[in-house]
């Protein structure tokens, strides 16, 4: 090929033109660069609402009957809708609403206020307020936790200066999203009534309520419209202080008033009197502050610390804001870090260019080739609205090791012209031409390695598809400028390489010289490449399935989250007490920078039993443990704690749980009958406990809160006049810190709350100075004359479901070493062990489901990626033999990533996978670089296909090194100790790479005369057995593909078909089902979904099993066919 006519002959034609191009491709990058959003991992937006209903002093059984079921009854009906879970505790509801990818979050959120409003007939009459949604996504982390602490205010007033100053400026800043407050005492009015004093004044609880409601107004009262002027009416109807509550008249007795005074006391207190927050050793809240989806994070926090100054100055004199947990701080180091392994990886790759080509000016064109390649590659990304985050700039460092493959295969070819004595322009011309064709077929097929990546369903889908667009659009960009820039630099400057007969051969020589005599063992022992083809083929396949098999890798991002959990019926003083002790533990660590805690009913926190802890960490550089080995050093000092045990994860970048966890995986399990599924989450939970692997293993139920039981008796309460529901309001007067009034501010709203006085409420014989006002009589009634109080009996303190049926959520961390692949398979054993029944229907949640939905799809990723680089090579080349003996070069590289993988004790993760299509793309372009010039010499030189073969092996060495070294040295960072980000594990490109070196030039030279002479053999045995080719296809080959996937899919398909049978005829009567439970049929068909599972499970498996038997029926083919083709080859030497 003279290349004449091509787009390199006229770049080289029209210099000034390729640069001005190249130029304004590099400023667009350069101007793109400072542009793109800097996080720490691409959007991945999980449609997810938050529906919060309170109703203070309500039981826990009443949250879920009362107020749970009718809302997710309604949500039930929402489409889109993938998993809806609730928990209710003491006096709230908290519901999770998960949607398809899909779904506008807009869209459901309408959806949801539409549902809420529907429901609203159905919830009880005294609720506060309607229940309240929020749009939350569970993959996005706070950027910045700020706490609030003071030594001398109450906290009251600490919490109302955080939210009415620091909360609202903050939400106004640009970038920034929603803000929330951890730990709020919100100021209040509490009106604390003495149950003795009311009796003996003859007044009740009821009588305080309608006091406060009719005298502390707001109203409209309109204006004066003279003839001259208006005036505004206004008047003192709304009360601020306690004080002023204290001359309110209750009553009148024997006509003299009788004031609030005089039966109860009025004080400034919280809204919830059972919350408290710290920070350190001193009270204080935490805010948490979220950026808006796309904003760049770096940006939006340097904005936020640029303004805590002001906002200082704003808030009282001893409070004091520090910055609990930056998440910028791990964001800059890890960025900087890979920006620093993207520049050792370039200069790795140019010293390579340098060690081979041995001059300076080939050397600057490879590397300009490089530099625009890069550039221009953020200019794309800026196109696509993508960011700049640890895995696009991976992608960037692992294509370097690409991009500059295209540039080396031309310039390597330029320079061997060049050597023959070609003139600089002729030598680009006929170099750049020659290898047009090689340098498209090597570029493609890479890229139809990432399509099955832009194809991954779920947010892990999400994540990889920047990773994979911004690869292929880098290599797409140096494809372009390889065959226009490089032949230009080329032809203007890169001269014939001066030889000196004196001069010693370099490493080059040195290297071909080792290989050519290895070539010619090769190809003299072609039996035994075959044994190692097959050899490697097998253990590849083996090795997968061995291998352990995990999710993601846990990141060290320097922050841990912590939940404790105490007795179910621990006292508040108690919980207290007990988090204090936790907390000067965990401060006394040297690896700890900050942390923060809290106790008592707030936010996601719905029981007094539990809390939460905050800990940020010391950088890297400046502790002695990473954050899992934080968690390890600190568990045993936490147990000597009695009574309350902390449960500590590391925070992570990728978080898929839908709502607060205790450890890092969740399994969920439910069932119809509430009292089984208490028993067998249990007897669960003692089995996993007993497991070395599972660490803070624990479960949700808190089965042991105190319970005191009224007995209402109906018939005596009716001879009074009273009813149940005079009771009910009566004790909840008493006992529910029930809102009964508000009074606005210019600033705030606040809440008087209504309850018996300190030393009453907590009490049971507190229910002796119990009375209610018979209407028949106007007497006093004691509760003793109505009603029978139990003592104290065991009961929940939430209650949770899930898809309307009653749940358990169970949370677990990972030992050192154990996979979360082997989890999950003792998990399912450990349910066979202790028997537990079919009724109870298991399944994983967050990434524990993310990873079981990768690893189903996980072999099916790795064949989509060979198809689609079979079918690109095959169009390329018009065969359908020849992408066979490139693919064949592939099962070397995977035994290398393998085995790396084991000897560093790391799971097979979706990083993993990654690397493992990367090295698909990598791996084959030697074989391409080979099969392409072979087939060249033999159209243009009339070589034999054996002498072809030798003389590409040969000829294309060269640049093969040096394309793999390249590969090699760019990935090699990414395993270093400089590399200290997210343990991305792509460095597993590395082990493939070097065994590919090894191997995959002596078995692709093999491979191509088999795979050659493959039609040929098939002839001769069809002639030896006196049939035809088809024939002996038909009576040989397939039999023994049809014995292995029919044999494989039976293994499974039983069972299988039984379920599915089973689930069918439960769907075709759904709604017989749906009637005699009381329950929508979606919420069947939630059940049942099980069922579906495992019955695609056995099918997969199956599928897997015949997979396998057919890679070996192949394997076995293809080396009974080279066993007759060498047979042939041995005839004919011997005639």
């Amino acid at each position: 090929m003279s290349g004449r006519g091509s787009v390199s002959a006229w770049c080289i034609d029209h210099p000034v033109a390729t640069l001005l191009l190249t130029f304004a491709l590099v400023l667009l990058g350069v101007i793109a660069f400072p542009r793109l959003p800097i996080a720490p991992l691409p959007e991945a937006e999980f449609p997810t609402i938050q529906v919060t209903a309170q109703l203070p002093g309500a039981s826990p059984e009443t949250m879920a009957s009362s107020v749970a079921t009718p809302l997710e009854v309604q949500f039930s009906a929402i489409p889109g809708m993938t998993q809806m879970t609730s928990s209710s505790a003491l006096g709230s509801t908290n519901l999770t609403l998960q949607f398809t990818l899909n779904k506008s979050i807009d869209t459901a959120a309408q959806e949801v206020q539409a549902a809420i409003n529907t429901a609203a007939g159905r919830l009880p009459a005294d609720l506060p307020s309607l229940p309240t949604w929020r749009k939350v996504n569970p993959a996005d982390s706070p950027v910045l936790i700020l706490s609030v602490s003071s030594s001398l205010i109450p906290g009251t007033e600490l919490s109302d200066a955080t939210e009415t100053i620091l909360a609202r400026q903050l939400s106004q800043i640009e970038g920034v999203g929603q803000v929330y407050i951890t730990g709020q005492q919100r100021p209040a009015i509490r009106v604390q009534a003495a149950p003795e004093k009311l009796a003996a004044l003859g007044l009740t609880l009821a009588d305080i309520r309608q006091a406060v409601q009719q005298t502390s107004l707001n109203l409209a009262k309109g204006a004066l419209y003279g003839k001259d002027s208006i005036s505004t009416l206004s008047s003192n109807d709304q009360l601020f202080k306690p004080q002023d509550y204290t001359q309110l008249i209750v009553s009148y007795k024997n006509g003299a008033p009788v004031q609030l005074k005089d039966v109860a006391r009025v004080v400034a207190g919280s809204e919830n009197a059972y919350v408290k927050a710290w920070s350190g050793d001193q009270q204080g809240v935490n805010i948490a502050i979220f950026r808006q989806p796309g904003a760049n994070i770096v940006d939006t926090v340097d904005r936020i610390q640029r303004e805590l100054p002001r906002l200082q100055e704003m808030l009282p004199a001893s409070v004091d804001v520090s910055v609990l947990n930056d998440r910028t701080r791990t964001i800059r180091a890890s960025l900087h870090e890979v920006e620093l392994t993207l520049l050792i990886a370039v200069l790795l790759v140019v010293a390579v260019m340098a060690l081979f080509l041995r001059q300076l000016s080939a050397t600057l064109i490879v590397s300009a080739v490089l530099g625009v390649s890069l550039i221009a590659s953020f200019a794309m990304m800026y196109l696509f609205g993508f960011s700049l985050n640890n895995l696009t700039l991976v992608a960037i460092v692992v294509a370097v090791g690409f991009v500059v493959d295209d540039a080396i295969v031309v310039v390597e070819n330029i320079h061997r012209h060049l050597e023959a004595g070609q003139g600089m322009r002729e030598a680009a011309i006929k170099g750049s031409g020659e290898i047009g064709f090689t340098v498209v077929s090597i570029s493609f097929s890479l890229v139809a390695a990432f399509i099955p990546l832009l194809f991954m369903g779920g947010v892990v889908g999400r994540l990889f598809k920047e990773f994979a667009l911004t690869a292929t659009a880098t290599i797409l960009i140096s494809v372009v400028v390889s065959l226009t820039l490089a032949p230009t630099l080329a032809a203007l400057f890169m001269r014939a390489p001066t030889h000196n007969p004196h001069q010693k051969p370099g490493f080059g020589e040195r290297l071909l010289a080792s290989y050519e005599r290895g070539l010619r063992k090769a190809l003299a022992h072609q039996r035994l490449m075959l044994g190692v083809f097959g050899l490697t083929l097998a253990l590849a396949v083996v090795g997968y399935i061995l291998i352990p098999k995990g999710f993601f890798p846990v990141q060290d991002t320097a922050f841990a989250l912590g939940t404790t959990e105490a007795a179910a019926d621990i006292s508040y003083p108690d919980m207290v007490e007990k988090h204090l002790q936790l907390a000067k533990i965990v401060g006394a660590d040297p690896a700890v920078l900050a942390f923060s805690h809290s106790v008592g009913v707030s936010g996601s926190n719905q029981t007094i039993a539990n809390g939460r802890f905050w800990i940020s960490l010391k950088p890297r550089s400046e502790r002695d443990v990473s954050v899992s080995e934080f968690i390890d050093r600190l568990r045993p000092k936490l147990a000597k704690v009695p009574g309350i045990v902390l449960y500590l994860r590391a925070g992570q970048d990728i978080n898929l749980s839908s709502g607060p966890s205790r450890s890092q995986y969740q399994y969920v399990l439910k069932s119809n009958d509430g009292e089984l599924l208490n028993t067998w989450t249990q007897r669960l939970t003692e089995k996993l406990r007993s497991n070395p692997a599972f660490r803070d293993m624990s479960n949700d139920l808190q089965l042991g809160g105190s319970v005191t039981h009224i007995d209402i008796d109906r018939s005596a309460a009716a001879r009074f006049g009273l009813t149940t529901a005079d009771v009910d309001q009566a004790l909840y007067d008493a006992f529910g810190q029930r809102q009964i009034s508000e009074y606005q501010t210019e600033v705030n709203q606040y809440k008087v709350i209504l309850e018996l006085d300190a030393q009453q409420r907590g009490k049971a014989e507190s229910l002796a100075y119990f009375y209610l006002r018979s209407p028949l009589t106007n007497e006093m009634v004691p509760l003793s004359a109505l009603a029978k109080v139990s003592a104290p009996r065991m009961g929940p303190l939430s209650i949770s479901h899930d898809g309307m049926f009653p749940a358990a959520n169970l949370s677990f961390n990972l030992a050192s070493g154990v996979a979360l692949g082997d989890a999950v398979s003792m998990l399912d054993q450990a349910k066979k062990e202790i028997g537990m029944p079919a009724s109870i229907i298991g399944s994983f949640q967050g990434a524990a489901q993310a990873f079981q939905s990768s690893l189903a799809n996980q072999p099916w990723l790795i064949l989509a990626a060979l198809v689609a680089v079979y079918i690109i090579l095959g169009v390329l080349y018009e065969s359908f033999v020849h992408p066979l003996t490139i693919i064949s070069t592939l099962p070397s590289a995977g035994i290398g990533a393998l085995l790396l993988l084991w000897m560093m004790g790391q799971d097979f993760s979706i990083m993993a996978l990654i690397g493992i299509v990367l090295l698909i793309g990598i791996v084959k372009k030697n074989g391409i670089l080979l099969v392409d010039f072979a087939l060249q010499a033999q159209r243009e030189q009339g070589l034999s296909p054996q002498e072809a073969i030798y003389e590409a092996c040969i000829t294309r060495f060269r640049p093969i090194i040096m394309t793999t070294l390249a590969a090699l040295l760019g990935a090699l960072p990414l395993i270093g100790p400089m590399f200290q980000g997210p343990p991305l594990g792509i460095g597993m490109l590395t082990a493939g790479i070097v065994l590919a070196i090894m191997i995959t030039p002596f078995i692709t030279s093999v491979m191509q005369e088999v795979f050659r002479t493959v039609p040929v053999a098939l002839k001769e045995s069809a002639y030896a057995l006196g049939g035809t080719t088809w024939e002996v296809v038909w009576d040989i080959v397939l039999p023994y593909t049809r014995s292995a996937v029919v044999g494989g899919v039976f293994l499974g398909l039983g069972r299988a078909l039984g379920e599915t049978m089973a689930v069918t005829f439960v769907l075709g009567n759904a709604h017989q089902f749906s009637a005699s439970l009381m329950m929508p049929s979606s919420s069947i068909a939630s059940v049942i979904a099980n069922e579906f599972n495992e019955a695609y499970t056995d099918l997969h498996r199956s599928a897997l099993i015949a997979l396998g038997f057919l890679l070996f029926v192949v394997t076995f083919i293809v080396l009974a066919l080279a066993r007759l083709m060498l047979s042939r080859l041995s005839r004919k030497e011997g005639l």
